[in-house]
């Protein structure tokens, strides 16, 4: 699916890593929530609260998952589960399109 029809998008943007990762919330409207963004090339540490799925839109990264020893690379029409309270590394190669479900 390349859009997302009948949602509302919360005005202010979520802006994390001094700008390096910037995404807009979106309800859907049978009340899912999900992030729209993008990450410039750079390495970030994210820690989670919720269950997520993150799907590579466009764009090259390595994840590397808590406990993981070595990153797995995903491209644009993969994804990937990341639990709850975790966290997880993600080095984007080149800029980085993604959507965040939340699960």
């Amino acid at each position: 699916m390349s859009q997302f029809d009948n949602v509302s998008v919360l005005k202010q943007g979520n802006v994390y890593f001094d700008g390096l990762c910037i995404s807009h919330t979106l309800i859907l409207a049978n009340g899912e929530k999900k992030t729209v963004g993008v990450i410039l090339p750079s390495t970030l540490t994210f820690n989670t609260g919720a269950a997520e799925i993150m799907e590579i839109v466009a764009g090259l990264c390595h994840v590397k998952q808590a406990g993981e020893s070595e990153p797995t690379p995903y491209t644009a029409g993969q994804s990937f589960h990341v639990p709850a309270n975790s966290s997880f590394s993600i080095e984007a190669l080149e800029t980085l399109h993604y959507v965040c479900h939340f699960a």
